[in-house]
């Protein structure tokens, strides 16, 4: 598994790490929030107060994608000294969409094939092998969905054209910039999560193109969580989170007599603005969306924990 640590981030040290609060380019719902943009310069010697006589066994960070999905993100942090522990929080299931989306790759062709997660993308390519491969023309959200289909080899990269990719890591930004030729008519097919807004599609639609959602695929609830994993979690400075359905998975299980309020590192803005509906108060986000930002954002909320506990 391919690691990242903070020298593949920058190669400055220290590194530097920018927070970008909910700014007033956001939802108008932060308009009372207070935040100023910040840069911090923090050693990784200050990230973590970790003594030698500290044991290294103590999680600072939880971690909530998918079983399996989560190695990227450990490897990250424990490059950087920092100890995680893995509650998959979700888990996502196949839906009959899926073999609608593979008999509709056979048998039409779309301008676009528009792709929002990761998760998506994984199951988009499922279906496109099953499909035999055809030629497509991929829009993409951000780097972290792109990042998927640099798996596939380099002669498939050509039937599979990822040609676009927003300037900003968001839905709706993917909206207003996907490229349409003037009045011409422009098909969409948009294989998501049933979980997903009608965000992407609405605003395609109001911009002229003919869009084809498909639900290939849905996020559930992880059913059983050991107890004694959970004790840990709830202890520990940060939690980091890469969904909506994340965060509510999470909410679920603090104990109603228990007063959390530790660090939510979140992976983007969407996930953010869930975070600040359901009462939580110390939310740390990229401004845009992705691995990258993420363990930028997982640095500065262990930061600012650690200085809470020092007051």
């Amino acid at each position: 598994m391919a690691k990242t640590s903070l020298a593949s981030l920058s190669p400055i040290s220290p590194h530097l790490i920018r927070w970008s609060p909910f700014s007033s380019s956001s939802s108008s719902s932060f308009s009372s929030w207070q935040f100023k943009n910040r840069r911090i310069f923090l050693k990784i010697a200050n990230v973590v107060s970790v003594s030698a006589s500290t044991s290294l066994s103590i999680p600072k960070v939880v971690v909530t994608r998918e079983r399996g999905k989560n190695g990227r993100l450990i490897d990250a942090l424990e490059n950087c000294g920092i100890n995680c522990l893995e509650l998959p929080l979700v888990q996502h299931t196949q839906l009959p969409g899926f073999d609608k989306l593979s008999s509709l790759l056979r048998s039409n062709s779309f301008d676009w094939i528009i792709i929002t997660s990761p998760e998506a993308g994984t199951v988009f390519l499922d279906a496109w092998t099953a499909a035999g491969s055809p030629n497509v023309r991929v829009g993409v959200v951000g780097a972290g969905t792109s990042s998927v289909f640099g798996k596939i080899g380099p002669s498939l990269k050509e039937i599979l054209n990822v040609a676009f990719v927003p300037s900003k890591a968001i839905g709706k930004v993917l909206a207003a910039e996907l490229p349409k030729h003037g009045n011409a008519r422009c098909t969409v097919l948009y294989p998501a999560s049933a979980k997903a807004s009608n965000e992407i599609e609405e605003g395609l639609a109001k911009r002229g193109f003919e869009v084809m959602r498909l639900n290939t695929y849905t996020t559930e609830l992880v059913s059983n969580v050991d107890q004694m994993v959970l004790d840990q979690a709830l202890v520990a400075p940060v939690i980091a989170v890469a969904s909506p359905s994340a965060l509510r998975a999470w909410v679920s299980l603090i104990p109603e007599e228990q007063q959390w309020d530790n660090a939510v590192a979140c992976i983007g803005e969407t996930t953010a603005l869930v975070a600040k509906k359901l009462g939580m108060k110390n939310i740390f986000f990229p401004a845009n969306p992705g691995i990258e930002g993420w363990i930028d954002s997982i640095l500065e909320a262990l930061e600012a924990q650690n200085q809470l506990q020092k007051v």
